[in-house]
């Protein structure tokens, strides 16, 4: 059995605050959802917003038309003598969401109007949009504290309003105030009395429960589930597609047609053109949600997948990682060090994860990559020990000139020491390192691509800085990472763990 999804990313969920997608980004975005993604319907603007949204949406069912996609495009409308029908028709969409009041206090607060009057100005509108070849949806917005507080309205609007051309009646918990069980109950009242009408249920997120809400609106006969890519949407959100289709396909074994493999990258899509991160553990999508940290888990997976649930990362296109940090075991180390292809004997392996976890226990974060560093740093080989060490450096700062550094390291057993002035003391001891690779070894010096800060949040002045360096040497791709309460201290700490991977490359 198929349930169908609509995604609302281009319009409700660009009434997040501070985004707003151009018309090539919007244009993009459907044809992802579409073409990619292979979603039921789209819903992409609101009519009569302004002249930009109207090549913006025009250019769109221009594309949908050509591809055969127009009549999974929608638009959202409203009830004005035939304005937004206009506008619809005019850009070329097929198919017109009507905004009709859910709720008796939306429509004599709001409208000013009786039910009366607003359900003959409903019937007259649907009437002129299926005369103008317009398929016709109808959202009766404020439909959970409608049919709360005031059931009768909102069964004599649907009584009114059944037999006329209306394909789908949209039913929006619009300020997220449901939770699972009144959506259940509510919905029920809605299946059981009209058991031929098409519902969709439209979800937002205020209390955190807008998936949850889907679920119980989807396990109570509805047909259709409104979704964001992301969770984009006003105030805290809408119910998002990624959690949305793991739901439905695994709790409900419901069947939507979403090509799950391309679900996070869509969602990475979207996260580039909205500027609104996705959360490190959103479901489905966090980047380390499928990430292991604790031994424990790394070693019931290497067993028998104990660990492991039906959300599989190889379902959405991803892959399964083991952290390494303090509560990593030696199941977690061995499972790194064997994508990597280092085999060591179990008492080796023991070592390094002892200092995995001492670097751990310093909020210090050990990649992958520097695993191999650790190893023989810890198995004390020939080449075991730091090939590179900082003897020692001075850093001056005065107001009026520029800042220096004088830097002695020792390289291979070897000293030497540099000085140089920079825009900021790490950019000094930078340059001063340069001068010994550069003038005295003769050697090419690393090119710095990317350098960030991560300070914890509250402000504290004694707070760890964790600074992240990438680097680029000879076409290999480098990332290291240095922690400490001082910020150039930090960066040194990251430059001199660079240099080292070198001396191994």
């Amino acid at each position: 059995m198929k349930i169908e999804l609509l995604d609302t990313t281009l319009r409700d969920g660009e009434q997040t605050s501070g985004v707003s997608f151009t018309p090539s980004e919007k244009l993009s975005i459907a044809q992802n959802l579409l073409t990619e993604l292979n979603i039921s319907r789209i819903e992409i603007a609101s009519a009569r917003v302004s002249s930009g949204e109207f090549e913006s949406v025009k250019g769109i069912c221009e594309w949908a038309q050509r591809a055969g996609f127009i009549n999974r495009v929608e638009i959202l409308g409203f009830i004005d003598n035939g304005k937004s029908i206009k506008w619809v028709s005019d850009v070329g969409g097929k198919v017109i969401n009507l905004l009709a009041k859910g709720s008796l206090r939306h429509c004599r607060e709001q409208l000013g109007k009786s039910p009366e009057a607003h359900f003959a100005d409903i019937a007259n509108e649907v009437k002129n949009a299926n005369a103008a070849g317009l398929t016709v949806n109808l959202y009766l917005e404020d439909w959970s504290n409608g049919i709360k507080y005031s059931p009768d309205y909102v069964f004599n609007m649907v009584d009114t309003l059944k037999e006329l051309p209306i394909k789908r009646f949209m039913l929006p918990d619009t300020l997220g105030v449901f939770n699972p069980n009144q959506v259940y109950g509510y919905g029920k009242k809605m299946t059981d009395r009209y058991p031929d009408i098409h519902f969709d249920f439209h979800g937002h997120n205020d209390y955190d429960l807008a998936t949850s809400n889907s679920f119980a609106a989807a396990l109570v006969g509805f047909k259709g589930l409104h979704c964001t890519i992301n969770g984009l949407g006003e105030r805290a959100g809408n119910a998002p597609l990624s959690s949305v289709v793991a739901v439905v396909h695994d709790m409900l074994r419901l069947e939507t047609g979403i090509d799950e493999k391309k679900i996070n990258k869509v969602s990475r899509f979207v996260e580039a053109f909205s500027g609104v991160i996705i959360p490190q553990n959103e479901p489905v999508i966090g980047e380390n949600v499928f990430t292991q940290c604790a031994g424990v888990h790394a070693d019931g997976d290497k067993k028998d997948n104990l660990y492991c649930n039906a959300l599989l990362p190889e379902r959405f296109g991803r892959e399964r990682e083991y952290a390494l940090g303090k509560t990593s075991g030696k199941a977690n180390v061995r499972n790194n060090l064997e994508a990597l292809g280092i085999e060591l004997s179990e008492s080796d392996i023991k070592k390094v994860t002892e200092r995995v976890i001492q670097l751990g226990d310093k909020k210090e974060i050990v990649t992958q990559f520097e695993l191999p560093y650790i190893v023989s740093d810890v198995l004390k080989h020939d080449s075991s020990h730091s090939k590179v060490n900082v003897i020692n450096y001075a850093l001056s700062l005065s107001h009026g000139l520029r800042p220096t550094a004088t830097v002695k390291i020792e390289i291979n057993g070897k000293e030497y020491q540099q000085s140089a002035a920079g825009d900021g003391q790490y950019d000094a001891f930078m340059k001063a390192i340069k001068r010994i690779y550069n003038d005295l070894l003769d050697r090419k010096f690393p090119m710095l691509t990317n350098y960030i800060v991560n300070i914890p949040p509250g402000g504290r002045t004694d707070a760890l800085v964790q600074t992240t360096i990438s680097w680029d040497y000879n076409g290999h791709q480098i990332k290291t990472r240095g922690v400490d309460a001082d910020q150039t201290e930090a960066a040194i700490q990251a430059t001199v763990k660079m240099l080292n991977i070198i001396e191994n490359l």
